[in-house]
């Protein structure tokens, strides 16, 4: 049976290799992401009423580090794979080998901010509203880096023009789901939440795009999952749902208890 599909690029997931040392395209993505992340903040906070210092948010960037690697890492542990972590403890500090979950990394960055915030005595509202609208920029450079590693692919689609053969994924054409996740996640989350920020009362209102940015990614998640193969060990769970799509129906609830406390304060 002959498919329609388009070649999938053989990218070496490793940029440079010397000896040892190897460049991941993956671990470029959470650079750039977090470094080209802070520029972003850096933007918003000048052209809003600013409650932080340029400095302060260079800083922020080490706390931002260490919060989506290690949330990511242990949330991908305890959401995806407790009991083969809990038999191979060792790996769990072998990032290079892959495995880290956005809602946990989400989680670490979460307790970050609340941290940072605390530390300047600044409102951890608004510290949380710049991360939100920065976000989409590591999420869309962190799924094409899946698509690179030909990893988180999608499901088969047999009657899709734009399916691919993914190299570690068996014969099928499948979803490049990847692909839609960076377009919906990333680009479109990027200027959903950059629309709003223009809004002043919105911006203004600490806490309201911390709430949309956590709804939006919510729906656009539970969507993208449709189109996404489970996990192999976890495969569907309650009523055909994904991990990822359970996980963001708690990031939904959340963030609908985040946006009505940001429009019923007083």
């Amino acid at each position: 049976m002959t498919f329609l599909t388009i070649p999938f690029p053989l990218i070496d997931p490793v940029l440079i290799e010397i000896g040892p040392f190897a460049i991941r395209w993956y671990a470029l993505a959470y650079i750039f992401g977090i470094f080209g992340g802070i520029l972003y903040m850096k933007y918003l906070n000048k052209a809003s009423n600013p409650i932080i210092t340029s400095k302060q948010l260079d800083d922020f960037l080490i706390w931002t580090l260490v919060g989506v690697i290690i949330g990511g890492r242990f949330g991908y542990v305890i959401f995806y794979n407790p009991a083969f972590y809990m038999n191979n403890i060792n790996e769990i500090f072998m990032t290079w080998k892959g495995g880290m979950s956005f809602h946990g990394g989400l989680v670490g960055v979460s307790l970050a901010i609340i941290l940072y915030s605390h530390k300047l005595e600044i409102n951890k509202w608004f510290l949380s509203d710049l991360v939100s609208c920065a976000a989409p920029i590591g999420i869309f450079l962190g799924r094409i880096a899946n698509f690179i590693n030909g990893e988180l692919y999608g499901r088969v689609a047999l009657n899709t023009n734009w399916a691919i053969i993914f190299p570690n994924a068996g014969p099928l054409p499948r979803h490049p789901s990847q692909l839609y996740e960076a377009a919906l996640e990333g680009v479109l989350l990027f200027f959903i939440m950059y629309l709003f920020w223009k809004n002043i009362k919105i911006r203004n209102n600490y806490g309201l795009l911390t709430g949309i940015f956590c709804i939006s990614y919510a729906l656009l998640r539970v969507f993208c999952e449709s189109f996404r193969e489970p996990d192999d060990h976890l495969g569907f769970l309650f009523y055909q749902l994904t991990m990822g799509q359970l996980l963001s129906a708690l990031l939904l609830l959340f963030g609908c208890l985040v946006l009505y406390r940001a429009l019923t304060k007083k």
